[in-house]
């Protein structure tokens, strides 16, 4: 009889941890591997980079200038300097840097033993017909002495907690937490890219903006002295009124320009300024050489240094390597915790007898073995959800990837296109500037009718307007194509 009992214990002690060992394995989860490949070059012209160069380009890139040589522009790289130090929304994300930073320290100290340090004291009346107050009653603490009533109690200790991380769980919450501090930083960077992109992109917007606004006046002169020629022909009877009040008309519709690009300027300023965390002011800049500005030569390098270079994408492949440790975070929770609980020190009804060694000396020591087994929906859910988040992560790298190589791809392509069209627009300025001196002097011999010399004006403002467009656009894709090769931020 005695035999089968055991047999029994045993068997359920045997099945007991059948089951426990069986609780403990995760679930299946969806593997997906990491794409990193991209092409040996970039698909644009070959004209971008000088045919001699072409050999060094592979081996170089504009991306490793740092951004004061890149900038030569004296006023512009003191509006950068003033951003980097002022602007409100990278002081926020440092901010967020060191809440980052706040949580290695936390999750550092989980995988190690917590100590504290406690003293209490109280006093405590048993009733005298409970069973603790009948006990008491029979006892003598000293021959002679009745037990006090009441029982007053002191103690001081430490007392400690220890996870034992078997499994790795606390260490790799903690590298995790490593990695999104990095992938933090990696933001940060990418964020200074691209304000010091927008800064000078809106610098040379608001240089555009200052040469439109002197061609508008220089046409206004133009257009005033073309409409004293008209009066004059009138009184000659060579014109009708008409004439008069289609020139004047049009000097009218130039003049109101002027207020138009004096609106941008000032939106244009204070958008810098914002960017600065200041409020609006002048902008000190130079907007006479603007348009003969030309944009140096840009070393590409090879696409696969993007991974390297471009700060998003670095950030994203720290974010997919934090995934995956919070994966391991999550996969330990199936496992048995092993916990260690442990207290040192004296308690005593006394307190000249609480130091009194070995009699009032409190000690106690114990572990815990623990594992999940039924009921597990919780740690389910966030074991599938972690590794939703790990495959997330994987194809925003991907994807990080691909946008580094199409901006790059585009910004060299719009370097060529402008260059070329820059060329045509500027003998399209020319030929209407020479027009403008032809048609009026076709108009005072009668010549040229005055709506011819109206539309030639009106054409050259409109050309020089596009050249100074083109000129912009030349300016801020040769700013684009630095913060798309992982450039600004070092």
């Amino acid at each position: 009889m005695m035999k089968n009992n055991r047999i029994i214990r045993l068997g359920t002690v045997a099945a007991f941890l059948a089951i426990a060992i069986s609780s403990c394995k995760p679930p299946e989860f969806i593997e997906k591997t990491v794409n990193t490949n991209v092409p040996v070059s970039y698909a644009t012209p070959d004209t971008l980079v000088p045919a001699d160069t072409a050999a060094t380009a592979d081996s170089m890139t504009t991306a490793q200038m740092n951004w004061r040589e890149y900038f030569t522009d004296s006023n512009l790289v003191a509006l950068i300097d003033t951003a980097l130090i002022h602007n409100q929304e990278l002081n926020i994300t440092l901010q967020q840097i060191r809440m980052f930073n706040n949580e290695i320290r936390s999750r550092s100290g989980e995988y190690l033993p917590f100590v504290s340090v406690g003293a209490g004291g109280g006093v405590e009346r048993s009733p005298r017909y409970s069973r603790n107050g009948a006990t008491e009653a029979n006892l003598e603490i000293e021959p002679g002495k009745a037990f006090p009533d009441p029982l007053p109690d002191v103690g001081l200790g430490l007392y400690a907690d220890w996870e034992i991380d078997i499994w790795n769980r606390l260490h790799n919450a903690k590298d995790a937490a490593v990695k999104e501090y990095l992938a933090s930083i990696e933001g940060k960077n990418f964020m200074v890219t691209n304000l010091i992109a927008e800064i000078a992109n809106s610098y040379y917007e608001l240089l555009a903006l200052d040469n439109q606004l002197a061609i508008v006046k220089q046409n206004i002169q133009i257009q005033s002295n073309a409409l004293e020629i008209v009066k004059v022909q009138k009184q000659a009877a060579r014109v009708t009124e008409l004439a008069v009040r289609k020139f004047e008309a049009e000097l009218m519709n130039t003049k109101s320009l002027q207020y138009d690009i004096q609106q941008q300027i000032t939106v244009t300023e204070n958008k810098i300024n914002f960017l600065l965390g200041r409020y609006p002011q002048p902008i000190v800049r130079n907007a006479s050489g603007f348009i003969d500005l030309v944009p140096d030569t840009v070393y590409t390098g090879l696409p696969s240094e993007l991974l390297a270079n471009r700060p998003d994408i670095r950030r994203a492949e720290l974010e997919m390597q934090a995934a995956d440790l919070n994966v391991l975070v999550a996969k330990a929770s199936f496992y048995p915790r092993l916990s260690i609980n442990a207290g040192l020190g004296y308690s005593a009804y006394n307190p000249g007898l609480m130091f009194t060694t070995p009699a009032s000396l409190l000690y106690n020591i114990a572990g815990e073995l623990t594992a999940p087994l039924f009921n597990k929906r919780a740690i389910t859910a966030a074991y599938y959800n972690a590794n939703a988040r790990q495959v997330q992560a994987i194809y925003e790298y991907e994807q990080a990837i691909l946008n580094g190589y199409m901006e790059v791809s585009n910004q060299m392509a719009m370097i060529e296109n402008l260059e070329q069209s820059y060329k045509l627009r500027s003998q399209q300025v020319d030929a209407l500037n020479a027009s403008i001196q032809i048609s009026t002097d076709l108009f005072k011999s009668a010549r040229a009718d005055y709506m011819e010399v109206l539309m030639t004006q009106r054409d050259a403002l409109e050309s020089k307007f596009e050249l100074l467009e083109t000129k912009k656009r030349q300016m801020n894709a040769m700013v684009n194509i630095y913060r798309a090769l992982g450039g600004g931020w070092n």
